[in-house]
C-alpha cells in the first residue's frame, strides 16, 4: 500500500492548504476542490488543547447510547503518517448540545436497536449541512444497529440518500491509497454515504470501521470488521479537516 505523507502546520487553516498542495504534487490525483466552511474554531480556544491540535467527537446519542469500542489509535497514526497534530483520544459529546460544532468529525457507532431524540436529528443535519463530517460504524456489523441508522438516515436527510462509495473517490486517497476493503473474514460489503452538494458530510459502513484489535476488552464477535480500518479512518480524517 503506498503511503504519502501531508504537510501540516500549527492551524487547521494551513492544514487545509498543504493538504491541497500535497494533492497537486500527486501525479494524476485529481484537483483539490476549495475548502468548504468549517464548523471547526480555533483549537487553541476550545477545550484546553494547544492551537493546531485536531480532535475528534466520539457522540452521545439516543440520550445515553455510546461506543466503548472504538478505537482511537487512528489519531496515533495520523501523527505517524503525516504531520496532522490530533489530541489522540476521542472527546464525549452529547449529540444533542452545541459543543458538537467544535469538532471537524464525529463518530457514532453501537450495536443493538436504537432512536434518536428530534432535538439530535436536528443538530447532526445542522452538523453536517455547516461542514462538519460523521463517521458511521456498526459494531460487530449489528443488523439491529444497522436498520436503526438507515432509518434515522432517512428522517434526517430525506432528501439525500445513502449511496455506495467507489474505491476511486478521494475518501480513499487522501494520506494513504487504499485500493480494496479487506474484511475479517470475507470481503466486506462498501462503505455508503450521504453528499450534500459536491462533499461527502456522511460516511457509513455496516461491517464496521471500529479497529477493535487496538480496543481493551472488545472484540468484532463475529462481524466481518474492516480490518485495514486504520487507513481508512485516517484518510476520513483528512478528507473531513480538507473539505
Amino acid at each position: 500500500m503506498k503511503q504519502s505523507k501531508t504537510i501540516v502546520t500549527a492551524s487547521v487553516a494551513s492544514l487545509l492548504l498543504a493538504l491541497l498542495v500535497r494533492g497537486a504534487d500527486q501525479p494524476g490525483a485529481p484537483a483539490a476542490p476549495a475548502p468548504a466552511a468549517t464548523v471547526v474554531p480555533d483549537p487553541g480556544e476550545v477545550g484546553g488543547e494547544p492551537e493546531g491540535v485536531v480532535r475528534v467527537a466520539n457522540l452521545i446519542y439516543a440520550g445515553t447510547k455510546s461506543s466503548q469500542c472504538f478505537s482511537d489509535h487512528f489519531l496515533t497514526r495520523a501523527e505517524q503518517e503525516s504531520t496532522i497534530s490530533t489530541s489522540r483520544r476521542l472527546h464525549s459529546v452529547k449529540l444533542a448540545t452545541g459543543e458538537l460544532f467544535e469538532f471537524p468529525l464525529a463518530i457514532m457507532t453501537g450495536e443493538g436497536s436504537f432512536e434518536l431524540l428530534d432535538v439530535e436529528r436536528q443538530n447532526l443535519r445542522r452538523f453536517v449541512d455547516r461542514g462538519g463530517f460523521l463517521l458511521a460504524s456498526a459494531s460487530c456489523s449489528s443488523p439491529d444497529w444497522d436498520q436503526s441508522f438507515r432509518a434515522e438516515m432517512a428522517r434526517i436527510f430525506p432528501d439525500h440518500s445513502l449511496q455506495n462509495i467507489p474505491m476511486s473517490h478521494p475518501i480513499f486517497h487522501m494520506v494513504f491509497d487504499v485500493d480494496q476493503l479487506v474484511g475479517l473474514h470475507s470481503t466486506p460489503r462498501p462503505l455508503e454515504g450521504i453528499s450534500i452538494g459536491d462533499r461527502l458530510g456522511v460516511l457509513y459502513s455496516v461491517e464496521g470501521l471500529n479497529d477493535t484489535a487496538h480496543t481493551s476488552g472488545c472484540c468484532c464477535c463475529g462481524g466481518n470488521e474492516i480490518r485495514n480500518d486504520e487507513e481508512v479512518n485516517v484518510n476520513i480524517l483528512a478528507y473531513a479537516l480538507l473539505y
